[in-house]
């Protein structure tokens, strides 16, 4: 007789229980207002300061070159960056029903994140900086970014594999891709040889820094602006709005198209410019195909209100979202249509470009920003948010601050392209005088300003809104939850879609797919362009700088005048007549970092050398107005008094031998005589026009850089006069 043994098909589900810290998302939270009222603030001070001079305050520390990067980083690295941590500390543990994995890093990311902001408020104030847009920061603070974003990355990782979820959701595809990449883009394009504390040179040179630099500025747009954003999208978009995702599959597309075709597109900044033609051409092919992934990942946002419109009209918090959908649109669609050369030729170096990136920055990351705000805080708080109306009356004026900043952007962006290129019957410059150009924006820059303020007086009425809901509520620091073990409900179905079971089931493969992905397109643009020598030929006349000019050089760096003018005349009619000869890319062989700017508030400098007596340069950095009436430079009059420190003169020297720079064996301990030796020509030269100055001061070391730029090959000098810098 045989007897059947009961087996049980369907094991009781382990239910287990675990928190979600609602402590560590109120710090960021505060760190995103914090920070993104600092941001504005000083971005509506510099718009100002582009019309009324007198706002730079004659000091060095708050001059335009200077609290401009400190107004970029703000608002991408402490505003968005805060932004991103608060959405994802709320939304990663309950997609994953999981605690983070580490508390003691989720505070470390937090306190590291707010110290290394801190720093960038204290250092770029006062000069020290790599010149690298968005990339500023000195060799100490990249290592501390470096170690807090890898750490963040760890504990998402981890909390990933110890998820109680079978699947994983598209938020968090995006969220690791974006730390994956972030930390890729830092490391390559910070790796500097450090001369002092505070002070470094890019290991890279002339073009290979230039291709470095925007294979990370745009892709830092990509995945930090954006990336991140996406994932909070995905997240609480449907929330918002109690319905589910459009398309599932659309998700799937649009994450691995984007991530991929993304990283190709830098070269694009650098169209051109003395970048090889291969590269420029697979940084527009590739900027083309982005338009597809992009939309389709707006289209899957905006599809998920389908049915859910007339809730738009009630809801504040859809509104900002929608809003953030439809500006990431148009900043998704203008990306790819800028990156095209015809449109390229007209764009790049004007406001076009400034207004392009505020509709992305004030439009797709501000209002998203907002929405998840207004959702969150009175969730986390256990009560209702405060007003309705004012959050109402944020949006509306916001919206309305964004209208008036971007159109007179794009109107200011045209009207400097037209003059810029614009010849006479006789075929001389319409506009020879450079000034000419830049007096005709003044209105269009103080509408620009208002915009800036009303966007601005929103935020405030947001801070003030938030901070009466926190103060109407309690802050639920832990919320307590339940949900079956990951080996109770582990059951792998035929009828799964692929994507669900092959890669969302495993969050390492995910992981280490996404890094193949984005590192593909790093790779083949790069490698060869180190690699093979005719992509960067050389010019036998290009000597290295004298120490003189290189001191005057970091002075120039450190003074931000990179952010107002370019050093690279492109192959135009307009420009070669203006300028002088095209820029060459053996020109920039010696260039630690590159100095080709991106927008030109005044003219390129590539060719200024010798064109002007150095007295011309003395009185010009004292007082512009002296020398260009209309002019809205700042005095930089503390150059003239301050000592150069000559103590640095060897030790950078030895760093520049390190990097290849062929300087004589022994050169560094004779360098600071050659350069006493032309600072006192110099001098002498500033004393035959009436001009008394020691040979030690700062000014003198600016000057001889300034007369060295472009000299070193044979141009046309006989070009219009550039009154207006």
């Amino acid at each position: 007789m045989s007897t059947a043994i009961a087996t049980d098909v369907n094991p009781p589900i382990h239910m287990e229980e675990f928190e979600y810290d609602n402590k560590i998302v109120r710090n960021f939270a505060i760190a995103t207002v914090l920070y993104g009222l600092i941001g504005i603030l000083v971005g509506v001070l510099i718009a100002f300061q582009l019309v009324y001079p007198f706002l730079n305050f004659d000091l060095s520390y708050t001059t335009f070159g200077r609290l401009r990067p400190l107004h970029t980083n703000a608002v991408i690295f402490a505003f968005v960056g805060n932004g991103f941590f608060t959405g994802m500390y709320y939304s990663a543990p309950r997609i994953l029903k999981a605690s983070m994995w580490s508390k003691k890093l989720s505070y470390f990311n937090f306190w590291g994140w707010q110290a290394i902001i801190l720093a960038a408020a204290i250092t770029l104030p006062m000069g020290l900086t790599t010149s690298k847009e968005y990339a500023e920061l000195e060799w100490p603070i990249d290592i501390a970014i470096a170690v807090v974003w890898v750490a963040a990355m760890i504990n998402l990782l981890m909390t990933m594999v110890n998820r109680r979820s079978e699947h994983i959701y598209a938020a968090i595809w995006f969220y690791i891709a974006s730390f994956i990449t972030v930390a890729m883009l830092h490391v390559v394009n910070s790796l500097a040889l450090p001369v002092s504390l505070f002070k470094s040179y890019s290991i890279y040179a002339g073009v290979q820094d230039a291709l470095v630099q925007w294979w990370y500025g745009h892709n830092a747009v990509a995945f930090f602006l954006t990336t991140p954003y996406l994932g909070l999208m995905y997240y609480f978009l449907p929330k918002a709005a109690n319905r589910p995702i459009y398309s599932y599959r659309l998700s799937i597309v649009h994450f691995w198209a984007l991530i991929f075709l993304y990283i190709w597109a830098g070269p694009h900044h650098l169209l051109y410019n003395s970048l090889p033609d291969w590269a420029q051409t697979l940084g527009v092919v590739f900027s083309i195909m982005l338009i597809a992934p992009s939309w389709g990942g707006m289209i899957n946002g905006l599809f998920t209100l389908r049915g859910a419109w007339d809730k738009v009209r009630e809801d504040v918090v859809l509104k900002f979202m929608v809003v953030a959908l439809t500006a990431y649109g148009m900043a998704t669609f203008e990306g790819p249509m800028l990156s095209l050369k015809s449109v390229n030729a007209i764009s790049h170096f004007t406001d076009w470009t400034i207004a392009h990136v505020h509709v992305g920055a004030l439009g797709w990351n501000g209002f998203l920003t907002f929405g998840i705000l207004y959702w969150l805080i009175p969730r986390i708080y256990n009560t209702k948010l405060h007003s309705q109306k004012l959050a109402n009356f944020h949006f509306w004026i916001g919206t309305l601050g964004i209208i008036f900043y971007a159109v007179p952007m794009y109107w200011a962006g045209w009207t400097q392209s037209s003059m810029w290129q614009q010849f006479t019957e006789e075929g001389l410059l319409k506009y020879p005088n450079f000034l000419e150009t830049v007096i005709q924006l003044i209105p269009l820059y103080i509408l620009r300003g208002i915009g800036g303020i009303l966007y601005l007086v929103g935020f405030v009425v947001m801070v003030y809104n938030l901070y009466m809901t926190g103060k109407n509520g309690t802050l639920i620091e832990t919320e307590t939850a339940r949900a079956p073990s990951i080996a109770s409900i582990w059951n792998p179905s035929k009828g799964e879609y692929w994507h669900s079971r092959t890669i969302e089931r495993r969050p390492v493969l995910l992981s280490i797919l996404a890094l193949i992905a984005v590192a593909i397109g790093g790779i083949i643009e790069l490698v060869p362009t180190f690699m093979i020598e005719s992509n960067v030929p050389t010019i036998a006349s290009v000597k290295p700088y004298t120490p003189l000019e290189l001191q005057g050089r970091d002075i120039y760096v450190r003074e931000g005048c990179y952010v107002c003018h370019s050093q690279m005349i492109r192959p135009f009619r307009a420009e070669i007549e203006r300028y002088g000869e095209y820029s060459k890319a053996g020109e920039f062989v010696y260039d630690h970092p590159f100095q080709w700017g991106s927008k030109r508030t005044g003219p390129d400098l590539h060719r200024v050398g010798q064109k002007y007596p150095d007295s011309w340069h003395y009185n010009h950095m004292e007082d512009p107005r002296s020398m260009s009436p209309g002019s809205m430079m700042p005095p930089y009059s503390f150059l003239l008094e301050a000592p150069l420190d000559t103590t640095t003169t060897a030790v950078k020297i030895r760093a520049m031998q390190t990097l290849g720079v062929p300087y004589e064996e022994g050169y560094d301990q004779l360098a600071n005589q050659d350069l006493m030796k032309q600072a006192d020509q110099i001098k002498a030269s500033l004393k035959q026009s009436g001009i008394e100055t020691k040979s030690d001061r700062e000014i003198v070391a600016l000057i001889a850089y300034l007369q060295r730029l472009g000299t070193d090959i044979k141009s046309n000098n006989n070009v219009a006069t550039q009154s207006g810098l």
